[in-house]
C-alpha cells in the first residue's frame, strides 16, 4: 500500500486514504492508515513514532485526512472539529441526471439522523426523536454525463453516513453504494464507492495560519467526471 504524503511538517500530516483501506485496525486485520503512517515515521526518525487521530473516513470512502505529529497538535485539530473551523469537501456521483441544477447555487439540507449500531446504517427521523441529531451539508451539481451527476458537498456536521443518507433521500444515491441506493446494481461500473473527501482546510495548530489541501480522485468512477 503506496503512501501519499500531501503535506507535512513538525505538526501535522496530510495524506490520502484510498478508497478500500480502514482508517484504524479492525476485526479484518486489513493493512490500516494510521499503523502505515507510524511505519512511515519509524523509518524517518529514531523517536517512538506518533500519529494522532483527528477524523475518520468510512473503509469505501478515499479522500484526503489530517493527522496530528505531537498530543498537542491533535487536541487542537480536534477543537477545530468541535468549533466547526475545519472544513471538509466531498465529491460524489449520484445515479441521476439532475441538469436542471447544473450551474445553481448551492443548496442546503437540514436533517435529523438516528444511527442503527446492529445494521451500521444510519436514517432521517423527525426533529422531536430525541435519538436524532441535527445533519446539515450544501450541495451544488458540477457536471452531467451518462445518466449520473457529479456533485460537490460541503460538510457541516459530521454524522454516520451522512452524506449518503442525505443524498438518496433529497438528490439521489450514489454510484456504487450498496447500503442507500438500490441503482447500484444497474449502474455500478466497478467496484467501491463514488464518493471522496477532495479538500480539507484547517487552521494550523501551531502557526495559526488556515490552510487548505486538495486532492482529486482517479480512475474508476470518476474517469470522465474529474
Amino acid at each position: 500500500m503506496e503512501l501519499n504524503i500531501l503535506y507535512e511538517d513538525k505538526d501535522i500530516l496530510v495524506c490520502e486514504k484510498l478508497p478500500g483501506v480502514p482508517v484504524q485496525s479492525d476485526k479484518t486485520l486489513a493493512p490500516d492508515l494510521v499503523n502505515q503512517l507510524k511505519n512511515y515515521r519509524f523509518e524517518k526518525e529514531e523517536n517512538a513514532p506518533y500519529i494522532g487521530l483527528v477524523h475518520r473516513l468510512d473503509r469505501p470512502v478515499g479522500g484526503v485526512m489530517v493527522f496530528g505529529k505531537t498530543a498537542e497538535a491533535t487536541r487542537k485539530l480536534s477543537q477545530q472539529i468541535q468549533q466547526k473551523q475545519m472544513k471538509k469537501t466531498y465529491l460524489c456521483i449520484v445515479t441521476k441526471e439532475l441538469p436542471d441544477l447544473l450551474g445553481a447555487d448551492k443548496v442546503l439540507l437540514t436533517d435529523y439522523l438516528k444511527k442503527d449500531g446492529r445494521t451500521n446504517t444510519s436514517r432521517i427521523v423527525s426533529q422531536s426523536d430525541k435519538a436524532g441529531k441535527k445533519a446539515q451539508l450544501y450541495y451544488q451539481v458540477k457536471k452531467v454525463a451518462e445518466g449520473c451527476s457529479l456533485v460537490e458537498v460541503g460538510l457541516l456536521t459530521g454524522r454516520h453516513h451522512q452524506i449518503r443518507v442525505q443524498m438518496a433521500a433529497h438528490v439521489a444515491g450514489i454510484l456504487g453504494d450498496t447500503k442507500y441506493n438500490a441503482q447500484t446494481e444497474k449502474n455500478g461500473r466497478g467496484k467501491g464507492i463514488a464518493l471522496y473527501s477532495n479538500s480539507i482546510s484547517i487552521v494550523h495548530p501551531k502557526t495559526g495560519k488556515r490552510l487548505t489541501f486538495s486532492n482529486e480522485p482517479k480512475g474508476g468512477y470518476w474517469e470522465g467526471y474529474v
